[in-house]
């Protein structure tokens, strides 16, 4: 840009601070132009105008404080710019909260949004709360203004990372508000926001779930998840967060009962990868609990759409393209069926005209050549990283601090636990004998 070029950003700043309304707006205009690019918004700190759009966020003028809330937000984008703003403007976050309180809508707006990219970190994540930050958005997200409830939104969902938030906003009343916007939002950028906060949430929270539950959680998800009208990325989010929720036992009987699974299992053929993954996740996740709701799952086993077999015997097919981490999370799956101690799982897994048969099969690839073994499953580095679950991970030693995997060593964890089901099949063959 040829104003930073031509060495009159240091006029600009002193310009910005000019006792005439109409210089200051322009030349506060000028500076958040200036913001739109990572190279500009280092060249703005170097010449010293952090300090002089702070000072703008004291101006009574709402284009000023607009202007500035604006940039500052921009500038809040970097890594550096955050650092710079933690280590320079103490009272940065007590402002702000002022303009979320008592301005204009759009500065409202931009006020919100900047603390929503400041909360990228965590020490800010702290501040913001402990500054009264929550109060402020409850009321936002009960307005009937979309943009208003996206940046609030927004800044919850980042406010809701840090573990040590989770009790403050759990106190401040927020969570009805938040459980009741899944349905009554219509805003796709809303639904998302909210979902990925409430799994923040479950997820940071070592104390009793059951209040997500009965602020109505699963009959909201539940009503998204069968509305026509939901979008491809709330249904993913919505998946992804049942994929952390079903860990929790105070939480997974809700799923359990609530008739998630027959939504869950036409979804394990999605074309999404990432929504694929998660739905495959959480039914292994449900089947973990099998031993209290093997009625549940025997209910699925052969409906919707060919039911739990279905899925199960199409993942775990031998002679088709399969990516290793869906076929390790089927045998997972499969696994946990076995371990459940219900006589009707059990059976139903091992009389199956093909699942143990393909089964067999994958435990044996490890007597092949690299050639037939590639030639006897399809392999992909679409998943490499994912995890399944804490369970799964305990079971075989994945550290998930380490996701890092190559090839070969997703390719022998499917081989092994493809060998732990054929083992637990046989173990069990031999106690109805001895029986």
């Amino acid at each position: 840009m040829r104003i930073a070029k031509s060495g009159a950003l240091l006029p600009l700043t002193r310009l910005a601070r000019s006792r005439d309304l109409r210089v200051q707006r322009n030349a506060a205009g000028a500076l958040l132009n200036m913001t739109h690019s990572a190279e500009h918004r280092q060249q703005l700190i170097g010449a010293g105008a952090v300090p002089v759009l702070v000072e703008l966020l004291g101006e009574d003028d709402p284009e000023l404080q607009y202007y500035a809330t604006t940039a500052l937000s921009n500038i809040a984008v970097d890594d550096s710019g955050r650092q710079l703003l933690w280590d320079t403007q103490p009272g940065l976050i007590d402002a702000l909260v002022r303009f979320v309180d008592a301005s204009t809508i759009k500065v409202q707006c931009q006020a919100i949004l900047t603390l929503r990219n400041l909360a990228s970190d965590d020490q800010y994540q702290l501040q913001i709360v402990a500054h009264g930050g929550l109060d402020s958005l409850l009321p936002l997200l009960q307005s009937e203004y979309d943009p208003l409830i996206i940046s609030a939104a927004a800044c919850l969902r980042n406010l809701s990372i840090h573990p040590d938030n989770e009790q403050p906003i759990l106190h401040s009343g927020i969570l009805p508000c938040l459980v009741d916007l899944l349905t009554q939002s219509g805003n796709e950028e809303v639904q998302c926001h909210v979902i990925s906060a409430l799994r923040n949430l479950v997820a940071n929270n070592d104390a009793d779930k059951t209040p997500f539950a009965e602020a109505g959680l699963f009959d909201h998800m539940k009503a998204v998840l069968l509305s026509p009208d939901a979008s491809d990325n709330v249904v993913a989010e919505m998946v992804a967060a049942l994929n952390v929720f079903v860990l929790d036992d105070s939480l997974a009987p809700y799923i359990l009962d609530g008739g998630f699974l027959e939504l869950l299992i036409p979804l394990t053929r999605s074309p999404q990868v990432e929504l694929q993954y998660n739905a495959c996740v959480t039914i292994s996740g449900l089947a973990g609990k099998a031993g209290e709701a093997a009625d549940r799952l025997v209910q699925v086993w052969d409906r919707p759409d060919g039911g739990l077999q279905s899925y199960l015997a199409s993942f775990l097919a031998v002679d088709e393209g399969m990516d290793p981490v869906l076929r390790s999370i089927a045998l997972w799956t499969v696994t946990q069926l076995l371990e459940s101690n219900s006589p009707d799982l059990v059976n139903l897994v091992t009389s199956h005209p093909s699942i143990i048969k393909n089964i067999d099969k994958i435990a044996s690839i490890g007597s092949l050549s690299d050639s037939e073994l590639r030639n006897s499953a399809y392999t992909t580095d679409s998943l490499v990283g994912q995890r399944m679950s804490r369970a799964f991970d305990d079971a075989y030693g994945v550290d998930p601090e380490n996701p890092d995997e190559n090839d070969d060593d997703i390719y022998n964890r499917m081989i092994n636990l493809a060998q732990d089901v054929i083992s637990l099949v046989h173990n069990q063959d031999q106690d109805v004998w001895r029986h």
